[in-house]
């Protein structure tokens, strides 16, 4: 049976691995995409719009289905890094803000410091949570 994930990355580089087809968590790191499978579904919180440059964006980016292929490592900044990534078949989807479905969500419901649970940069979900995220991003699959 699938799982549903929460990852966090800011909107710029959401961005580029939706343009791209990958997901990339954690600065690159293997053990977080490890622990996701194919035909799990994945959906993208971007606190900010640009890394380390709070703005209060707060916003689901991207929404999409983990594809086949195990994690890989790609290399960039002219061979200097190598973070790991995985493929994902990403859904057209309009980028909607978190804070209406602050008290609907059952990872945040209640809960005043709801964004801590996500520092580690991949949160597991429940696929009612997941539902109704993917409702209010309008998602469009193909």
């Amino acid at each position: 049976m699938s799982e549903n994930w929460v990852a966090v990355a800011s909107a710029e580089h959401v961005r580029i691995g939706r343009a791209q087809g990958f997901m990339q968590v954690n600065h690159g790191k293997l053990p977080p995409l490890k622990r996701t499978h194919p035909s799990d579904r994945v959906v993208y919180y971007s606190p900010s719009e640009v890394m380390r440059k709070p703005d209060g964006l707060q916003s689901f980016t991207a929404i999409g289905v983990v594809q086949d292929k195990e994690p890989y490592q790609a290399s960039m900044h002219g061979g200097k890094f190598h973070p790991y990534r995985r493929d994902v078949d990403w859904h057209s989807a309009q980028e909607t803000p978190i804070r209406p479905l602050l008290d609907h969500l059952e990872f945040t419901q209640g809960k005043q410091n709801w964004g801590y649970q996500m520092r580690f940069g991949l949160l597991k979900i429940s696929r009612q949570d997941m539902d109704l995220i993917a409702e209010t991003m309008q998602v469009k699959r193909p």
